[in-house]
């Protein structure tokens, strides 16, 4: 049986004219509302407002216009059975064959700054959901559109045959109910935060809902699938090379939360490896912080991602360019880096354009068993007025310097995470040990591979010492001053040892275990 009427109300009209011109064209009568309704008419199309078709006004400023039985009996009588067909039959409710809604934008309107609840509430689409379920329901026989890239497949079958096949139609109810489930989660979220006394308050249901961006050729590992969901186009934008990988995306959004903690200051560059800073440096210029960041480990950064706080010139990217590198992500690139860089047909360049650090501050992991771990986001920033100076000698001004940087830094490593810094730079770093003592150790040696003293540095580890070794093992190795959470019940004999060897020692009170 052929399609014969169709309802459209949208908020999106991407593509509606030209959609509804072939259904139109195909003797498809067209039912719509408000001002979808407005669009059809003034294309020439003819149109028949829903209010004219079940008999009842509009009404309430629009909000019961699609809530009606002959709208929704339209929708979900089974064509075919006896019963039903004596009921529609009786109380004159024609068949509606196709609807083609997109919901009021309600996700769109909530992320918006400072929007009020009223705006919030008044874009909570409710006959458009319903029409789309009742639609979704009886697939057997109804076709239903939620989102204008599906108005092609529709259009080339109605063209074709007049008609869709319940295959499509299948896709498209499926497509309905996650998208229907998405907008419902949205609502809950923001008005779960919206109401409640505690912005930083758990949510008593974890919703997640995320559309697909891409399928990725594997994951971790070749034998695994995997796909990227969610918002990264908003944060991200590829400007040259291969596909992004599981592991690409991984490291560059933890290059990324990294390179955030420096913004607007001194140029800053990172290098990073399996989601662990090896290299971070400040200079004048983008060129002198490659430098120092690469002088810290010269074998980790191949393959490595690369990420800067400044837009990227063309003197710095031909150092970087001397390397095998993964991904460069930076707030733009030069006319002349880029000609640089895409020399490189497979080297991936990403512009942030805006922090992943201003999503929602709440991370996410699986734990198997349908189980989930939520937990807001470590983004705990830590200044001289927070520092507490535990040892007799309080640090230099070079010290303190090095104290912030480093603490910046260490935060982004996995635990047991020690770094050496100078003031603007990384001199060794030792990460996800599963002792302390081994990270420092690892930090050493590395800071001796690359021929940098730690005369004169300053250790920072991302949890306390639960001992003095690990304190003195860094005096032994050069450093002078140490930034530590502190909170250990050894705390005392660790100051006393940093007394002893003259060291300066500041506790931050803060821990960055990092998983």
């Amino acid at each position: 049986m052929k399609i014969q009427r169709a309802l459209l109300s949208v908020s999106d009209k991407t593509g509606l004219v030209a959609f509804a011109q072939t259904l139109a064209a195909h003797g498809v009568q067209l039912l719509s509302t408000g001002g979808t309704a407005k669009a059809l008419r003034e294309a020439g199309l003819a149109v028949t407002d829903i209010s004219e078709h079940t008999g009842f006004p509009e009404m309430l400023d629009g909000r019961v216009k699609t809530l009606h039985p002959k709208v929704h009996g339209g929708l979900l009588y089974i064509r075919g059975n006896v019963t039903h067909e004596a009921a529609v039959q009786e109380h004159a409710i024609l068949p509606i064959d196709l609807v083609v809604v997109n919901l009021y934008p309600f996700e769109q309107t909530v992320a918006r700054p400072h929007v009020s609840l009223h705006d919030a509430i008044e874009n909570i689409d409710i006959g458009g959901p319903s029409m789309l379920r009742s639609a979704a329901k009886n697939h057997d026989s109804v076709t239903v559109i939620v989102d204008p890239a599906d108005y092609a497949p529709v259009a080339a079958l109605i063209q074709a045959t007049g008609n869709t096949t319940l295959p499509l139609r299948r896709q498209l109810a499926a497509k309905v109910f996650a998208r229907t489930a998405a907008y419902d989660a949205a609502i809950a979220a923001h008005l779960q935060k919206e109401f409640s006394a505690d912005p930083a308050a758990l949510p008593a249901t974890l919703t997640v809902s995320a559309p697909l961006v891409q399928p990725l050729r594997y994951g971790e590992n070749p034998h695994q699938t995997a796909a990227l969901y969610g918002q990264f186009p908003e944060y991200f934008q590829q400007l040259h090379g291969k596909e992004l990988s599981y592991n690409n995306i991984l490291d560059l959004t933890a290059a990324a939360a990294l390179i955030t903690e420096y913004q607007g200051e001194a140029p800053t560059l990172a290098i990073l490896k399996h989601t662990n800073p090896c290299g971070v440096g400040q200079g004048p210029n983008l060129r002198e912080a490659w430098d120092k960041a690469f002088a810290t480990d010269r074998q980790a950064p191949f393959g490595g991602i690369i990420a800067v706080n400044q837009p990227l010139d063309g003197a710095c990217a031909a150092a970087i360019s001397e390397i095998f590198s993964e991904v460069i992500i930076a707030p733009e690139f030069s006319p002349e880096a880029l000609e640089i860089l895409q020399k490189k047909k497979n080297l991936r360049l990403l512009r942030i354009i805006k922090s992943p650090l201003a999503a929602p501050a709440w991370d996410m992991r699986s734990v198997g068993a349908g189980s989930y771990l939520l937990q807001q986001r470590d983004l705990k920033a830590t200044t001289a007025a927070d520092l507490k100076i535990v040892t007799k000698r309080p640090p230099t001004p070079a010290e303190l310097q090095a104290m912030l940087f480093g603490w910046r830094t260490v935060k982004h490593l996995k635990s047991n995470a020690i770094v050496y810094v100078g003031a603007d730079r990384t001199l060794g770093v030792g990460a996800g040990q599963m002792s302390r003592v081994d990270s420092s150790r690892i930090a050493v040696w590395k800071a001796g591979e690359a021929k940098l003293s730690l005369a004169g540095s300053v250790v920072c580890s991302d949890a306390f010492f639960p001992f003095p070794d690990g304190l003195i093992a860094a005096a032994d190795a050069g450093a002078t001053a140490a930034i530590q959470p502190g909170g250990s019940v050894k705390d005392a004999e660790v100051i006393a040892a940093a007394d002893a060897r003259g060291l300066a020692m500041a506790f931050t009170g803060v821990r960055h275990f990092r998983h």
